[in-house]
């Protein structure tokens, strides 16, 4: 079978054992016959004394015999140069054929067509299509693309899901923020603790699924409200973040509330100069108020709402109250038809 690549060095080569020159008190570099892979490997006398390699003389690209001091003018061949081993031929790799190998290590630079990938091992950074040299001091990985190009990432079987990831360890509990691209087409984002905050279906519909959202209602009349009694809100018919408690809404973070109530009030007394019911946290005061004196018995039921647009502090409350100006007696109920729901808008 033919051999395909570099024609391999000869196996047999008839050389000489030693070569001689002639000092002249002044030269100190000699070119040798036979190329030699290290000092060692050959052994020098000059005028009868052994020399001591890498002392007394070295050898520099494989046939290049240098002294420390220039040997002496004796007469004839003062110098002998015996070959211990010898550097036959290399065998290289051709250029233009496949490199196949189980493993590799490189020790310097890694270079592939220029700039389509480059490994700087002296500032451990890496690049593709651009110079890691040119990249910011904070970055280890940069990837360039030409105007109109753009990153794939891609899997061999539509079963497989696609990952990004940031975080500052290996484990899910270390992620920062992670991007994955599933099998139903959604395209989901987690946040810390690998907890999905974001996903983007295949219709194009958004959902957020810690988004600070709760809808309550009471789970039985609230009879005989007093001035300034708290509207009891006992069922949570959604708690998206579980910042709904004790008939109390905390943001847990500093933003803006869309807040609405929709509250059937019965058996209100016409007697009392009004009724209210309002909200309030740190940021605001919210009421509905009205006037049922001039009406000619008690309203058997009160419909009232509140819609706002509310700026809350982080950890800031919110709640909803009753109150009436004076009247015959606390007569008022909140019926469980009422709602009472929040959630955070930006």
């Amino acid at each position: 079978m033919a051999y395909i690549g570099t024609p391999p060095a000869d196996r047999f080569v008839a050389s000489k054992a030693a070569s001689v020159y002639s000092g002249d008190g002044s030269t100190t570099a000699f070119t040798l016959q036979h190329s030699v892979g290290s000092d060692e490997d050959i052994l020098v006398s000059v005028d009868g004394v052994i020399q001591e390699p890498s002392v007394a003389y070295a050898v520099s690209g494989g046939t290049t015999l240098t002294f420390t001091a220039a040997p002496s003018s004796n007469s004839g061949n003062n110098i002998f140069v015996y070959y211990l081993f010898r550097t036959v031929g290399t065998v290289g790799h051709p250029s233009n054929q496949a490199l196949s190998a189980t493993s590799g290590t490189f020790t310097g630079d890694l270079i592939v067509d220029t700039t389509s990938l480059i490994v700087d091992a002296s500032s451990n950074k890496i690049g593709m299509g651009v110079d890691p040299s040119t990249m910011p001091s904070f970055a280890t990985h940069s990837i360039k693309t030409a105007n109109g190009g753009g990153v794939s990432i891609t899997s061999p079987s539509s079963g497989d899901n696609r990952y990004i990831f940031f975080g500052n360890g290996t484990s899910s509990s270390d992620i920062q923020l992670a991007a994955i691209k599933n099998t139903s087409s959604d395209l989901s984002f987690l946040g810390a603790s690998g907890q999905v905050q974001m996903v983007i279906d295949s219709t194009g519909a958004v959902t957020k699924p810690l988004q600070p959202a709760f809808l309550v209602k009471p789970t039985s009349q609230q009879n005989n409200l007093a001035v300034n009694d708290v509207l009891v809100f006992g069922t949570e018919i959604f708690d998206q973040n579980g910042d709904f408690a004790n008939n109390t809404f905390t943001a847990p973070v500093t933003g803006k509330y869309q807040i609405s109530a929709q509250l059937r009030i019965d058996n209100l007394d016409k007697s009392a100069s009004y009724s209210r019911v309002y909200m309030e946290s740190s940021n605001g005061f919210y009421e509905s108020i009205f006037d049922v004196n001039d009406l000619s018995a008690d309203p058997a039921y009160w419909m009232l709402n509140i819609n706002i647009l509310a700026d809350m502090d982080a950890n800031d409350t919110l709640f909803m109250k009753w109150s009436q100006g004076g009247g015959g007696a606390n007569q008022a109920l909140l019926t469980t038809p009422s709602r009472f729901s929040g959630y955070l808008v930006c």
